[in-house]
């Protein structure tokens, strides 16, 4: 393939390894030194998902990544997104839209199609940006997963990039997790990788030295840095649900999500989880949600099968007693589906056909249908006379129809959502429309009256990349790496 632009690509030797982060920080890197820079995930498996400015939906990771890098997000980042819908099947996103339903086996086999696609949207990249910082998924040494590989080092050999291979020492073993990736490795594999990082590093570095030392005799491939264990790092998970959040002795609002099996988008929730005036909390399996002022409801990529598992759960019960005792409860995108009348699913698309009843808590019946919802949106929410600025974003497959008074006024001359005849109750399709500072407050004052402190999650995620990317030049060879970019020697 021919290349018109500069390319790395950063694997990891597990999951969660640093990929993401790393990736996002490089191209912060990269943009502040003047240069146009994109993100790039050949494949990435998640229920986080944004919506780009052209109608398509990606991985938020690439999302975020395209924000590091100050440039518009595009299809083209994140050519394959998979969304499980099960613990065997799964949605398949080519360029933005949904291609297919499949199940494991039915998309390893689908790979060796998927590749020309892949190839594609990099080839765009590369034509229009002067470098693209590629990230892997989970590991290349899954053995089980080489065939027609188009994440890793099918993908790096196919489009003749180099690797760098990074792996987190927080969670041990880290010299044999580097050795070992590499020993798995083909011959020409092997020469591709560049050399490694070490994440996420606490302590003397003069203790690990010997270690370094090690691993470059014994692999000839440099160590290019080790990036220290960076505390308070606020930028959006790819997948995993992130528990940790911040209380304070002046709380203001009590907010309670339940964790659904398909639980989507929870980055929603970021601007709540990390306000310094909110305590938030994640309810799981067996746990009982309570001492609660506001229950958030939140999106699912399957959302008959997980209204049936809040129903198990007894959660349903719970949310009835939190309204009896005028508590307030809101429903984003599935969340919102479920408050409603019914959910019907006449063509099957999320799993088996049929129609669930809705918690009824709003005026509001759902059909799904084979065709997504996929745009970016701004309007103007109301609630008790006052009004507040919101842009957020949708993607959902359901139609509503909406008996009741409506949430928000879009700019687009449509309404969005629903607000109960109690005004206890309130939903909305809109996911990002917490990320806004007027809202927290708008909706804050809606369900005790309280005044809450300004706090701009936009602001904390560019401090975070910005942090990130502090991190990576002062502690990486960015030197040696990348000789022809002008970076000086540490």
């Amino acid at each position: 393939m021919r290349r018109t632009s500069q390319a790395l690509m950063v694997q990891g030797t597990t999951s969660d390894a640093g990929k993401s982060v790393l990736v996002a920080g490089l191209c912060r890197v990269l943009a502040r030194k003047g240069i146009n820079v994109a993100p790039f995930k050949p494949q990435n498996m998640a229920l986080n998902s944004a919506v780009t400015k052209d109608g398509g939906e990606i991985g938020r990771a690439q999302a975020v990544q395209a924000q590091a890098a100050r440039v518009e997000p595009s299809v083209d980042m994140n050519p394959v997104l998979i969304k499980p819908n099960s613990d065997t099947g799964a949605q398949i996103i080519i360029q933005g839209r949904a291609f297919a339903n499949m199940d494991a086996v039915g998309f390893h086999d689908f790979k060796k199609l998927a590749m020309p696609y892949v190839l594609d949207s990099f080839s765009k990249l590369t034509q229009r940006y002067d470098a693209v910082m590629i990230e892997g998924a989970g590991s290349p040494a899954e053995i089980n997963l080489r065939a027609n590989d188009i994440a890793n080092m099918g993908f790096a050999e196919e489009a003749d990039v180099p690797v760098i291979i990074v792996a987190d020492i927080d969670r041990g073993g880290v010299f044999a997790h580097l050795y070992g990736t590499l020993a798995l490795l083909s011959q020409s594999e092997q020469s591709r990788v560049v050399g490694f990082v070490i994440n996420r590093f606490r302590g003397d570095i003069s203790l690990l030295e010997p270690g370094l030392d090690w691993l470059e005799q014994k692999t000839g491939k440099p160590v290019f840095g080790v990036i220290p264990f960076i505390h308070g790092l606020n930028i959006e998970a790819e997948d995993a649900i992130t528990v940790q959040h911040v209380t304070s002795q002046t709380t203001k609002l009590n907010v309670v999500v339940p964790v659904l099996p398909r639980i989507s988008n929870h980055t929603d929730f970021d601007a709540l989880r990390l306000h310094p005036d909110v305590n938030f909390r994640y309810v799981g399996k067996d746990e009982r949600i309570d001492n609660a002022d506001l229950i958030i409801l939140p999106g699912t990529k399957s959302v008959r099968d997980d209204l049936n598992y809040l129903r198990q759960q007894g959660w349903d019960k719970d949310i009835y007693r939190h309204l009896r005792f005028g508590g307030k409860v809101m429903g984003i995108c599935g969340g919102f589906q479920m408050l409603g009348q019914h959910i019907a699913d006449p063509l099957g698309i999320e799993g088996e056909a049929g129609t669930s009843k809705g918690l009824g808590l709003l005026d509001v019946s759902t059909e799904l249908q084979p065709e997504k919802q996929l745009t970016n949106v701004s309007g103007v929410l109301t609630l008790n006379h006052k009004q507040a600025k919101v842009t957020g974003y949708e993607i959902h497959a359901g139609q509503s129809q909406v008996s009741c008074q409506p949430l928000i006024e879009l700019e687009q001359g449509t309404k969005d959502g629903a607000i109960s005849e109690d005004n206890q109750v309130i939903g909305t399709y809109l996911h990002g429309i917490l990320d806004t500072a007027e809202c927290v407050s708008l909706l804050v004052h809606w369900v005790n009256g309280e005044s809450i402190a300004d706090y701009s999650i936009k602001d904390e995620k560019e401090r975070a990349l910005d942090t990130i990317a502090d991190a990576i030049e002062h502690h990486l060879d960015l030197q040696q790496l990348w000789p022809d970019l002008g970076f000086s020697n540490k």
